[in-house]
């Protein structure tokens, strides 16, 4: 009897650590996905300023596949964590009425601008950076991006009308529309980028300063 109880158990066991691998090896994956989409950004922006306009709409096609293969990354790594038990439902898996199906956002991509398309740059919650945010989650409707769990626990407890925390904004809030959609850790990671680059620029123009004196 024991040594039938112990076989589900090992077999519970390896299908575990076979899905954590598939699972590690897919985040890897879609890490490199998320460079290249940087690093296609900023080729982009070199063609649009030699007025390349046809080299640029090539890229943004490729841009258009590789955030479809970002999608299906990820919704296969939440798949995989099905398997190990260990999974745990995000907002992302389920379309809510009203609510772009996933790749309906991506036709908004903007290839060759050098500006943030973050549309605020700290959660109005927390306070805290939106690069330094755990687990950042957007609101469809305005844009506006906040750290997930208290911005899930603001809408529960701000009803029936929670309005959009940030100032100004008129937006009614609701669980279902505030997701963490494919191309928002993209956006984080390049505007971390940017003010590493930024701040990387200023200590060279300080030290150049110094030079000329």
């Amino acid at each position: 009897m024991a040594a039938s109880t112990s076989r589900p158990s090992a077999a519970a066991s390896r299908i575990a650590t076979a899905a954590a691998n598939v699972s590690s090896e897919n985040q890897s994956l879609i890490a490199e996905i998320r460079k290249a989409l940087g690093i296609i950004k900023s080729v982009a922006v070199d063609l649009e300023r030699e007025e390349k306009s046809e080299n640029v709409k090539q890229l943004e096609d490729a841009v258009l596949k590789l955030l479809d293969t970002y999608d299906g990354c990820v919704r296969f790594s939440e798949a995989v964590q099905i398997v190990s038990g260990d999974y745990q439902p995000s907002d992302q898996n389920v379309h809510h009425a009203g609510q772009p199906m996933p790749g309906e956002e991506q036709e908004e991509v903007v290839m060759t601008s050098t500006q943030c398309n973050l549309l605020n740059i700290t959660c109005p919650l927390t306070g805290k950076p939106v690069i330094e945010l755990t687990n950042p989650v957007r609101c469809v409707d305005c844009k506006h991006i906040y750290e997930k769990d208290p911005i899930m626990h603001y809408i529960r407890t701000m009803k029936p009308q929670p309005r959009c925390p940030v100032a100004g904004c008129p937006k009614i809030l609701q669980v279902g529309r505030v997701v963490c959609d494919a191309l928002l850790p993209i956006e984080i990671e390049e505007m971390r980028s940017t003010e590493t680059a930024a701040v990387h620029s200023t200590i060279v123009e300080d030290f150049t300063e110094v030079d000329d004196e």
